[in-house]
């Protein structure tokens, strides 16, 4: 069966934006950058919620014509659009290229997309990410806590109704103090 994977950028304390909305503070180095494109490669579906897709799409379905871009940025850019997508949103109308909408039943819809054989997905964006926590629809998790206090912002992980008990599987430290830590849901008794 496919997992679902929720893998994100986070200061910290804890937030995956500071305060303004900004991602500046997690501006990834090279080697954090290849790591990101290497990971890419393990998924063969991306689940974005409408306000980060929209940022991705608005920057990645182009970046690989930006001939002043380093190779590891238009290599993400190639992968990235490669990558199918779906898109949860009552309010978009359409998606972009290599993308699919779908404005309801999320639980129905992921729970199907598990079932079917492939490699795992990844769940992008907090908004989504929450509403996939309260529908426990996540089988792993792998903040990349980057060595900032933001004191504020979006937080990662949204106030939930039930613990989510984790066993730590893996941990890998970058040269930039980028940590990543990666946890597997531990069955509920």
């Amino acid at each position: 069966m496919r997992k679902v994977v929720y893998c994100l950028n986070m200061s910290l304390d804890g937030f995956v934006e500071d305060a303004k909305g900004s991602l500046d503070w997690s501006n990834p180095d090279e080697e954090l950058h290849r790591f990101f494109n290497e990971q890419e490669r393990e998924f063969d579906l991306q689940l974005y919620g409408r306000r980060i897709y929209e940022g991705m799409a608005a920057h990645w379905t182009t970046a690989h014509t930006n001939t002043s871009a380093p190779a590891h940025e238009i290599e993400y850019a190639r992968i990235w659009q490669s990558i199918p997508k779906i898109v949860f949103s009552k309010t978009l109308q359409q998606v972009g290229a290599n993308a699919r909408l779908v404005s309801d039943n999320i639980a129905e819809e992921v729970s199907a997309l598990k079932a079917q054989p492939g490699k795992d997905m990844v769940v992008c964006g907090a908004g989504i990410a929450a509403s996939f926590m309260q529908l426990d629809l996540i089988d792993e998790f792998r903040p990349i806590i980057h060595p900032v206090v933001l004191g504020g912002g979006k937080p990662m992980f949204p106030p939930l109704d039930k613990l989510i008990n984790l066993r730590l599987i893996d941990t890998r430290r970058f040269g930039s103090g980028v940590v990543q830590l990666r946890y597997q849901r531990v069955a509920q008794a």
